[in-house]
């Protein structure tokens, strides 16, 4: 269970570290399943679609039991009662890797809330480290506080692009910091925290688990869902919705043939569908 002193300091910051989550003999089997035939073969097709790029493997936990079995870890479990309450879904899971060539896998600045945007923002992510974060091999970077900010601009053209573009939070310096739990330590971060990372100089692999999670009364309201969003982690569901994240911009996309919000979104019947398609 998270000390009064971390919950104060995710209510500020927008983010917390905590090491020594996983023992040294869970993070072997981690990266040893990561590792696996399949996965590896998967992770390298992905890789194929830009070489320069982090992977996110998605879908994680309907790979092996085991990635659901660590969603549900005990220890993680109890920091996140305190920050989203006792009733807890997953939003979904995925393998980050960058890649080990020199200089690449930049990701850009971003709130993940504006990639699927709910009813309320008791929405964060954890991310478990298989290899010590460090400057040099991209760690993630935070801008503290940035949560308070709200939803921020990350279309171009009217098209979500999967980046922020009010540079001004982050270009001057002085609230990043670089976010950087050795190998088993998690970090936790607030749906709405600006966050992003840079390129891998190390020359040496750099993974995580990331497990996006929602307080149970959260319902998205855009963008997709994976076969594991939904999945009950903790507690049990309320059937009740709450509704308080005020106007919402809905990142509209390409990436769903007939459903320009993504089919989370879809709330149309078939004739008004096709009176939108005219």
């Amino acid at each position: 269970m998270l000390a009064q002193n971390q919950v104060q300091a995710y209510e500020r910051d927008g983010f917390l570290v905590i090491e020594n989550m996983l023992s040294e003999e869970e993070v072997k089997l981690y990266r040893e399943l990561t590792e696996s035939n399949s996965i590896s073969a998967l992770r390298e097709q992905l890789q194929e679609k830009d070489k320069e790029a982090t992977v996110h493997m998605l879908g994680l936990t309907s790979m092996s039991p085991l990635f659901l079995d660590l969603a549900r870890h005990p220890a993680i479990v109890s920091c996140l009662q305190p920050l989203l309450g006792p009733d807890i879904q997953l939003q979904h899971s995925k393998l980050a890797t960058k890649p080990a060539a020199k200089g690449k896998g930049i990701f850009p600045w971003h709130q993940d809330y504006m990639f699927y945007p709910h009813t309320n923002t008791d929405i964060l992510s954890v991310m478990i480290m298989l290899d010590d974060a460090t400057e040099e091999n991209g760690c993630m970077q935070m801008v503290k506080g940035s949560h308070k900010l709200g939803p921020l601009d990350h279309t171009k053209d009217g098209y979500f692009i999967g980046a922020c573009s009010e540079s001004r939070y982050w270009e001057d310096g002085s609230h990043v910091v670089n976010i950087m739990p050795r190998a088993g330590g998690i970090s936790i971060h607030h749906g709405l925290t600006l966050h992003g990372s840079g390129p891998n100089l190390s020359g040496k692999p750099r993974r995580g688990i990331v497990f996006s999670y929602r307080a149970d009364d959260a319902y998205q309201l855009a963008d997709g869902v994976w076969s594991d969003t939904g999945v009950l982690i903790s507690g049990q569901r309320g059937e009740r919705v709450r509704c308080d994240a005020g106007v919402v911009r809905l990142p509209r996309t390409l990436r769903y043939p007939g459903y320009p919000f993504g089919h989370a979104w879809n709330q149309e019947g078939e004739m008004a569908k096709r009176e939108r398609e005219r």
